[in-house]
């Protein structure tokens, strides 16, 4: 079970963003609080706005107008005290290929000054069952096992917020299952809230406690997964989400 979100002590903070990308409108008046210690799902089908959305989170995107606040600090004056207690994993984004695993988290572990690096990475490349693979080139991997590594940097620094793309995607059914353990965990023992994006929609029910479904950059509907699948009539987030995507074109690519 996750632990109740302080939501009087917001993590992260959205007011009314705003991205276009030229005539492109990515992200059109966005706006939502996560709390202290939520798991927080953002739902939307190919071409919604979530990349962009967890992109102006993380400080890598600017948006055309609006105001993100991460743990009380805001960009860019507060970008290094935000970072330093963020992380973010995604099956999209890689690691240097021609470095093995053990170097790529020594690097890592240093510039987030995790202390006792040694005994943090071990730790967890043994939580997500990958430590036969600490001298392997990280492109010699298979995608399931880039996708654990991926999850173990973002937890090196036991971040007080976590954003997570796709974390479960490339992973099998066993292994998914204990990733999402994982998540539980490290929600209940750090307070970490955390941003997850999924297709599975089983998942997101599982560990959101509350889902922001956006279409075209713009909000649908927020609240926990039994409202949104009352809201829309449905058995299942499965079922709201195929409704919503139809509704909407497929929003995209």
């Amino acid at each position: 079970m996750t632990t109740a979100p302080d939501l009087s002590a917001p993590a992260v903070e959205a007011r009314n963003l705003h991205k276009r990308f030229g005539d492109f409108v990515a992200v059109n008046d966005l706006s939502f609080t996560i709390g202290a210690g939520e798991v927080y799902g953002l739902l939307g089908a190919n071409g919604a706005g979530k990349t962009t959305t967890i992109s102006m989170l993380l400080d890598l995107v600017t948006p055309t107008s609006g105001q993100v606040r991460v743990l009380g600090h805001q960009y860019p004056k507060g970008r290094q005290e935000i970072l330093s207690q963020v992380n973010f994993s995604s099956t999209y984004v890689s690691l240097p290929l021609r470095l093995t695993v053990w170097e790529n988290m020594r690097v890592f572990a240093a510039l987030y000054g995790v202390p006792n690096p040694k005994q943090r990475i071990l730790e967890l490349l043994e939580r997500f069952e990958i430590v036969e693979t600490l001298k392997k080139p990280v492109g010699d991997l298979s995608s399931g096992q880039k996708t654990r590594v991926y999850l173990a940097k973002a937890l090196l620094n036991r971040p007080k917020v976590l954003f997570l793309d796709e974390p479960t995607a490339s992973l099998d059914p066993d292994m998914a299952d204990k990733t999402r353990q994982v998540i539980r965990e490290i929600q209940k023992e750090y307070g970490t809230a955390v941003l997850i994006t999924s297709h599975n929609m089983a998942e997101m029910e599982s560990l959101c406690q509350r889902i922001l479904f956006i279409a075209r950059g713009k909000k649908l509907m927020e609240g926990t997964p039994k409202q949104i699948v009352d809201h829309y009539g449905r058995s299942n987030l499965e079922e709201v989400f195929i409704q919503v995507a139809r509704d909407q074109g497929g929003a995209g690519a």
